[in-house]
């Protein structure tokens, strides 16, 4: 379980929400909404501990994120707008290296694994910076299918796929959601209609 309680952050001079207090249950689906500007990417990096709020806080299950430190960390997935990927090296190193990072190293085949998932198992030498866009996005979100971890947080997942790869990604949410995972997204794109079980979260400007 994820909750927020009383949260409130600012950028810059600009509060941008306050007394924001959620509870997100295991197997829950949530699209965050809202227009350009309101915090919906700075809410994520709230959720993820990669900046602090203004007030407020935010546990996993009973203890406060801020107390549990690498073993909160260990629990989630955060794919930002940026891939998190070096350009030098190959899907099936930058996969590697970030499981290794992380504490949980994978062996050859489940990163091979992993990549042929995501479509890049003819990909997976190349250098990153030969890759399209798309295939960017692929190799960065390898690390949800390569290692499990309950919690999702996901900033604009759907942006540089085509169709058919966003339709695999709604599989893949639909069924963390459905094993117990709890997801969390920000979209300004059409969702797939392979997300069928979905909760809406609107922020809004703050006046």
């Amino acid at each position: 379980m994820l909750s927020i309680a009383q949260l409130a952050a600012q950028r810059g001079n600009r509060l941008l929400f306050s007394a924001l207090s959620l509870t997100f249950q295991a197997g829950d689906c949530v699209h965050l909404r809202g227009e350009n500007g309101v915090g919906k990417t700075t809410l994520l990096k709230l959720l993820a501990g990669l900046t602090q709020p203004l007030h407020g806080e935010i546990s996993w299950g009973e203890q406060k994120i801020a107390k549990l430190g690498d073993d909160y960390y260990a629990q989630l997935h955060y794919l930002g707008h940026k891939d998190a990927l070096k350009e030098l090296l190959s899907p099936f190193d930058n996969l590697q290296l970030t499981a290794k990072l992380a504490g949980n190293p994978l062996s050859e085949a489940a990163v091979l694994q992993a990549l042929a998932q995501v479509g890049l198992a003819r990909q997976s030498d190349l250098p990153v910076r030969s890759l399209s866009q798309g295939q960017k996005k692929r190799a960065a979100l390898a690390r949800l299918v390569a290692t499990p971890r309950p919690l999702w947080l996901l900033d604009e997942p759907f942006v540089g796929l085509d169709a058919k790869a966003q339709e695999q990604l709604g599989t893949w949410i639909s069924e963390h959601c459905s094993n117990g995972g709890i997801t969390i997204f920000t979209s300004h794109q059409i969702i797939p209609e392979t997300i069928p079980n979905l909760t809406e979260l609107n922020l809004s400007v703050k006046k």
